[in-house]
């Protein structure tokens, strides 16, 4: 018992360096534009994690400038401009279609009709060969066609 106590007394300093971000809004509307914010915008330094689920110490900084332009009567549309001015598109979940995200946003697609081209090239040859392969079998003589039909039996009479 002293063991189990003396090991949560050692994991209660641990416990409190833990930092939580605590802001105070004005309504509940504020609170509300801040979390949508933090979730659409994301961490420079995680790349796949949004602000408000990161904790990296930039993600926690920008967090901050949020807040702050907020409370200074910033609305989205500025806050969005000024993090996709200072850190580029890249911190943006859905960026802008522009001549630097075309690849992102058609990129799949043409992967897409260029995989179903090669299918349609692929399937069409096979068709070609097998329909070839017919043609050849109806070339052969009859000694020769049934040396072919002993051979795929697998009995080699020669």
């Amino acid at each position: 018992m002293r063991k189990l106590i003396a090991l949560c007394l050692l994991f209660v300093p641990v416990l409190s360096w833990a930092a939580i971000d605590t802001y105070e809004f004005k309504d509940e509307a504020t609170r509300e534009r801040f979390k949508q914010l933090t979730f659409e915008l994301r961490c420079p330094k995680c790349q796949n994690q949004n602000l408000q689920d990161s904790n990296s110490p930039i993600a926690a900084d920008l967090r901050n400038e949020v807040y702050k332009m907020l409370t200074d009567g910033s609305d989205n549309d500025e806050i969005v401009d000024f993090m996709v001015a200072r850190y580029g598109d890249f911190v943006l979940y859905k960026p802008p279609v522009n001549k630097m995200t075309y690849v992102l946003w058609y990129g799949p697609f043409v992967l897409v009709a260029v995989g179903i081209v090669v299918m349609l090239v692929i399937s069409r040859k096979r068709k070609k060969v097998s329909k070839e392969g017919v043609d050849l079998e109806k070339q052969l003589s009859e000694d020769e066609s049934q040396r072919l039909k002993n051979i795929l039996d697998g009995d080699r009479n020669d």
